[in-house]
């Protein structure tokens, strides 16, 4: 940015299962983040992440983006969006090249990198994300920074997210209809980790649960990059359709009962405490439902329990085992239970935290919830960088495809690096 220009604007968009989010932001003269208008909408055409209706969803994503707008006083012409469904898939490929036996260099190392581009590629899918992991130095794996150690080959392991093109392409063409270009699609799991984890937590290794309203991302995240992923087609959502349908009530009221209401924990008490609504169909002013907690809680528990034995599962398929496999993170608007982290910490036996996005300047209370970590590391994301090997040219080098075993390798030599 040349001195005396305005700094770029950043739009981001979030399109969700419940909710389309919009935001517009800028960076002050030393790179921070800096909110300046926020909106949404609730989602009417998005179902467990994939758009099924694209009229429906066009409206909400240009009804969310003008009122960001009218709030920051700024028009924007192009989004950064999320994709959240369970297309998604991630895998580490390996790329090698030889060097003779050299002091390695930078140039060495921007050779191997322009190399992985080759290995990015995936049949039949779109390739979101593909950055460098951890270096290896002839046999030795783990390296963070080879530069100045001789070696006679060179590797690297670069981590690799991608989705079926079809759903993407559906999100691209709604978000154009509603006359705005695509920056770039993010994998929300991406996105969130930055607006929610720690860089010691996305270091070290921890697990980030994003429970969506009906889709919910289990990602490993280790050595600053997201190394496995695993989509589970149930949310919060859910939760809400199983208390409509067991009391017979609408979905709003019965997502009014939930979010002040609900619990993920049981108690004595709730067998003395009751909720009142109207039945489907009643008129107002007639006998609301008396439903007591201790009914209402058992309804909430038995999905809850459905939905953490998935996530353990998903858990134990990407290696996340003790004794590293310690600290699970829960973020997206399912977080929100109430007692759901106590809960899943004493059936995971883990520790788990609620994940809020990080504070930035500007950013509205309404949206500092876990609900819109999606929506903020996007935001983080556009600001500083994605460090993606795309963004760089192309000489060749050897390439290998992703081996059986790699996010367990990969896992190894996070926990031999200490």
């Amino acid at each position: 940015m040349r001195q005396g220009e305005a700094p770029p604007l950043i739009g981001a968009l979030d399109i969700g299962s419940s909710k389309v989010s919009a935001m517009v932001c800028t960076t002050d003269e030393e790179g921070r983040l800096r909110v300046l208008g926020t909106g949404q909408r609730q989602s009417r055409g998005v179902k467990r992440g994939f758009v099924t209706d694209m009229e429906a969803t066009e409206v909400a994503v240009r009804e969310a983006v003008e009122q960001a707008e009218r709030m920051s006083n700024h028009t924007i012409d192009e989004v950064w969006a999320t994709f959240g469904a369970g297309s998604l898939s991630s895998d580490l490929a390996t790329v090698v090249v030889e060097i003779g036996g050299h002091q390695v260099e930078p140039s060495d190392v921007e050779q191997l990198l322009h190399s992985g581009r080759d290995a990015v590629d995936r049949p039949d899918q779109v390739v979101l994300h593909a950055n460098p992991a951890l270096y290896t130095i002839d046999e030795v794996q783990g390296v963070r920074s080879p530069v100045g150690m001789h070696a006679s080959r060179l590797g690297v392991d670069i981590h690799v997210v991608a989705a079926d093109e079809a759903p993407l392409r559906n999100v691209d063409l709604t978000i154009r209809q509603a006359h705005l270009g695509v920056r770039a699609i993010v994998a929300s799991p991406v996105a969130a980790a930055l607006a929610c984890l720690s860089t010691e937590e996305r270091d070290l290794g921890v697990a980030l649960v994003e429970l969506g309203a009906e889709v919910t991302n289990v990602s490993l995240h280790a050595g600053g990059m997201l190394v496995g992923l695993r989509s589970i087609p149930l949310g919060a959502k859910d939760i809400t359709d199983d208390i409509a349908a067991a009391f017979g009530v609408r979905r709003r009221d019965a997502e009014r009962i939930k979010c002040f209401h609900g619990s993920a924990m049981i108690s004595p008490r709730d067998n003395h405490e009751v909720v009142e609504a109207l039945p489907i169909g009643a008129e107002d002013g007639a006998e609301p439902l008396r439903i007591s907690r201790a009914q209402l809680m058992t309804v909430i528990r038995q999905r809850v329990e459905q939905t953490t034995a998935e996530i353990e599962g998903a858990l134990k398929d990407l290696g996340f085992v003790k004794p590293v496999g310690r600290q699970v993170v829960l973020t997206g608007g399912g977080a929100e239970l109430k007692n759901n982290a106590d809960y899943m910490q004493g059936a995971l036996g883990r520790a788990v935290r609620v994940g809020r996005p990080r504070a930035l300047t500007g950013l509205p209370d309404a949206h500092s919830g876990p609900a819109f970590s999606s929506l903020v590391g996007l935001a983080i994301l556009a600001g500083h960088g994605s460090g993606d090997i795309r963004d760089l040219a192309l000489p060749s080098g050897k390439v290998q495809r992703p081996a059986a075993g790699m996010i367990a390798r990969f896992m190894a030599a996070i926990r031999g690096r200490g």
